[in-house]
Formats: structure tokens, sequence, C-alpha cells
């Protein structure tokens, strides 16, 4: 069974390679997807087959889709931009003959109101119309997310935010792409047409996250409660532009509303152990 990951010279999708390789896939029926072939040249070296796939080069997709049985669709990094990328994928999957697509989705993205849902939906929607056989893994949040508040913490002692009270049920990204990788590599058929809710076990606050983060950097560190107006003042003061600090303060706002802090346990289920914990995660993202 051929497999095809996009976006492998970015973290996620790497991650997914790496642990479609150490669960058994052959290298040579693994391909790697990439808008830079160049940084994922080693994979070619290990007998992983790189082929060039741009989403924004729609001319490419086919090609790169060719013989591929299971695709791996690892959502785009554009905001704004990410249904008409996804959309152009989907329609290549689908001439090239791709039998079932595993998407990397958001947390409820049917229904949340989560300011980053919108564009997972509209592409679970694509995939839906599309005929093609499919797995939805709604990937909560990412440990490694926080990693720049850890580091600047590093330098002020401490963490800055409008959450409140809000908890996370965070897990690594190692821990998201291998249950990628165990339900691409599935071949029963008892992920097709699944959609699995993904999260860590733990939910965590941020008195918890300042917490671990003084224990992994072996100083000091605070969590400091601001309101929604204080923090877009900080954001601006720090010479973000108005809406990339309006976009850091929304996703605070459904952090503080608790959409990010359900534990399902179905990552932990599809990986077969505990996803990682949070100390874990950042020291090996800090280290990476």
């Amino acid at each position: 069974m051929t497999i095809a990951v996009t976006g492998t010279s970015g973290h996620l999708g790497r991650l997914v390679v790496e642990s479609l390789l150490a669960r058994g896939a052959a290298p040579a029926d693994v391909v790697a997807l990439a808008r830079s072939t160049d940084k994922v040249a080693d994979l070619a070296e290990r007998g992983v087959v790189v082929r060039d796939a741009d989403y924004d080069r729609p001319e490419t997709l086919a090609p790169a889709l060719d013989g591929v049985e299971v695709l791996v669709l690892v959502s785009g990094s554009a905001v704004g931009q990410r249904v008409r990328q996804h959309g152009a994928v989907i329609d290549a999957a689908k001439g090239a003959g791709v039998r079932r697509v595993v998407y990397t989705s958001a947390p409820h993205a049917d229904t949340s109101p989560l300011i980053l849902a919108p564009e997972h939906k509209a592409t679970e929607e694509l995939l839906a119309a599309s005929g093609l056989t499919t797995t939805i893994l709604r990937n909560g949040w990412y440990t490694e997310n926080y990693l720049p508040d850890v580091e600047r913490a590093r330098e002020t002692g401490e963490i800055v935010a409008s959450v409140g009270e809000g908890r996370v049920a965070s897990a690594s990204r190692a821990d998201y792409a291998e249950a990628a990788a165990v339900v691409a590599l599935a071949e029963d058929g008892a992920h097709d047409d699944a959609v699995h809710e993904l999260t860590g076990d733990v939910a965590w606050d941020f008195d918890e996250l300042a917490r671990t983060a003084a224990e992994v950097l072996g100083r000091p560190v605070t969590y400091r409660r601001v309101s929604p107006e204080e923090h877009l003042e900080i954001l601006r003061g720090a010479g973000l532009d108005e809406a990339t600090a309006g976009f850091v303060v929304a996703l605070d706002g459904n952090t503080r509303d608790g959409l990010l802090a359900e534990t399902t346990g179905d990552l932990a289920r599809l990986i077969g152990r505990p996803t990682t914990p949070l100390a874990e995660g950042l020291r090996q993202g800090l280290a990476a």
C-alpha cells in the first residue's frame, strides 16, 4: 500500500513520515510530498519517495499523487488560504484514484466556535462532497504551540495571557503524527469514514504551564493574568500587527471559554500509550 503525506518539509508532515517508517512501512511505499524537496532530501536517501507538491501550484499535485492509495492531507498553515489549497489537493486526489484521505482537522470543526474551525469545517465538507473515503483526525492543541511563551519566560520570568482559568488538553506533535500513521496504515477498513476527536490525556491550566516552565527552565516563572483589552495592547506594543494581535487574543478567548479543555482519550487509544506529558513535550520542543 502506497501512502503519501503532504507538507513533509514542515513539522507535522515530517513526523508522520517518521511514524510510518517506525511502524513498519517500507520506505519505497511512503511518498513524501513537499514544496521544498531539498528539505527532505535525507528521506530520499533512506529510500522514501520524494515528490514536489505545492498547494499553491495545482499542476504539481496530480503527478505527485500518481499511484497513491492513501493520502495524509496535513492541513496547510496559511490561514485564510486553506480551503482553496485543500480543495486543490482533494480534486487532484480524486482524479488520481486515491482510495482514502486522512485529514488533520480541528476540534469539533463542524460545530465549534473556535476561530480556526471554519476553514477545517469547509475542508471536511469538500471531502464529504468528493465521494472519497476519509478519516478525519480532529487534532487538539500541540504542546509545541506554547514554546514561544516558554522561551519568553526564560528572559521575563512570566507567561502573560488572557486565558483566565481556561485549560488546554495538549499533546505533542509526535503523538498526533503517530495517530495519523496508525490510521493511514490500517487496511481493515476500521477507520474508513471515521471521525476521531484527538486530545491529550490531561487538561492543564496556565498556572500549571508556568510551574512546568519553571521546572524545565530552572528558574521561577509565574502566570500573569490580563484582560483581553490589556493583552491586545501588550501585543501591539510588542510590534504585532492588528490582525495578528487580534487573532492571538481571540485564541486566548477560545481557551478561556473551554474549547480546548476536552479530554477524549481517543489519541491515547489510537497510539496505544499515554500522550506525552506537558513537561516532556516542552523539554523535547526546546531541545529540537
